[in-house]
């Protein structure tokens, strides 16, 4: 594939023809989904949401104050962004905006005509590969659909009830914590589309480390950022992980270091291999029959193998602390 104009050579990359999303989602973003449209009143805070504002409205709220990317405006990450959707074979083309912020983040917004919002602490942080992987996680929540939901939970979270009068008397909590939870595992989908546009794992795993340290890669080291990412997952005590439990409950995205050990063992499993090997799911009657069944036993093997830690490790220390009571009682 051509290098398109002013984005250095690299190595060619493989576009996916017709690759469908169900391809990389994780099985707990398909079934936290089905649980967050169960949620009583979810259904009635989107359309009343979508007939309130409207396509136009939700555009001209997010894009308010931000520059829209062209061939005369950031023409570099308007190269980026043509040869990610290039790689993941998608149209039409999802406007593309910067927004003046130095935080480092990115979304993907809308209902029919989604766009893409990049933080501008992005272009400064983050390399042309890295940049691709951005670029591609946000393409990647466009094709899954994900853009409608997630400028729901932005609104809720971020803008007041007084700005948003339609949804009073909602109960909005449970809805916020559905949204919280589903979105949270939506972004391990589109951490993988990432990867699949950029096809560089050492960059997509840097992008992890990066917004994790936010410094330059002479100061860190993406092997040992790797390690510690195993250790947060594998080490600690009951009260740890639950602590860990608790650290995410309001959080919109998993920490960075879970996001680059769930991406190593995707890689390390194959599956992005047999991706570029051909071995995917196109668009089309295949993908929209796949049953959810299969993801949601995958799923609650998903959340049961965390429950289980956290139960493993409850009953760990209640034998050892009857083991510390009984031998104390034997010195008496």
């Amino acid at each position: 594939m051509t290098e398109p104009t002013g984005v250095p050579a690299q190595r060619p990359r493989k576009v996916l023809t017709g690759i469908a999303p169900v391809t990389w989602e994780h099985s707990a973003d398909r079934a936290a989904l089905q649980t967050l449209r169960s949620v009583p009143g979810f259904d009635e805070v989107v359309k009343k949401v979508v007939g309130f504002l409207g396509e136009r409205g939700i555009r001209l709220l997010f894009q308010a104050n931000a520059v829209r990317v062209g061939s005369s405006q950031f023409p570099r990450l308007n190269a980026l962004y043509t040869d990610v959707l290039t790689t993941m074979d998608w149209e039409p083309r999802p406007e593309l905006f910067i927004s003046q912020t130095p935080f480092v983040n990115a979304g993907a917004y809308g209902m029919e005509r989604p766009f893409i919002v990049i933080n501008s602490g992005a272009l400064k942080l983050l390399d042309d590969d890295e940049m691709r992987a951005l670029l591609g996680h946000e393409v990647g929540h466009v094709m899954s659909g994900h853009a409608l939901y997630h400028t729901l939970l932005v609104l809720i979270l971020n803008v007041s009830l007084g700005f948003l009068p339609f949804l009073a008397g909602i109960a909005l909590l449970p809805i916020q914590l559905a949204l919280l939870e589903w979105f949270r595992k939506s972004e391990l989908s589109s951490d993988r589309a990432g990867l699949l546009a950029s096809q560089d794992p050492s960059a997509s795993l840097r992008m992890f480390l990066k917004m994790a340290g936010g410094g330059d890669m002479a100061e860190m080291d993406l092997n040992t950022f790797l390690v510690q990412a195993k250790e947060y997952e594998e080490t600690g005590g009951a009260l740890d992980r639950v602590f860990k439990i608790l650290n995410t409950l309001g959080a919109s995205h998993p920490f960075n270091t879970l996001r680059a050990a769930e991406l190593q063992r995707w890689i390390e499993a194959g599956h992005y291999e047999r991706v570029l090997g051909g071995e995917y799911t196109r668009r089309g009657p295949d993908a929209e029959r796949r049953p959810i069944e299969p993801d949601i036993d995958e799923a609650r093997d998903h959340y049961m193998k965390e429950a289980k830690a956290v139960v493993d490790d409850v009953v760990d220390t209640a034998k050892r602390a009857a083991q510390a009571f009984a031998d104390a009682l034997k010195k008496k």
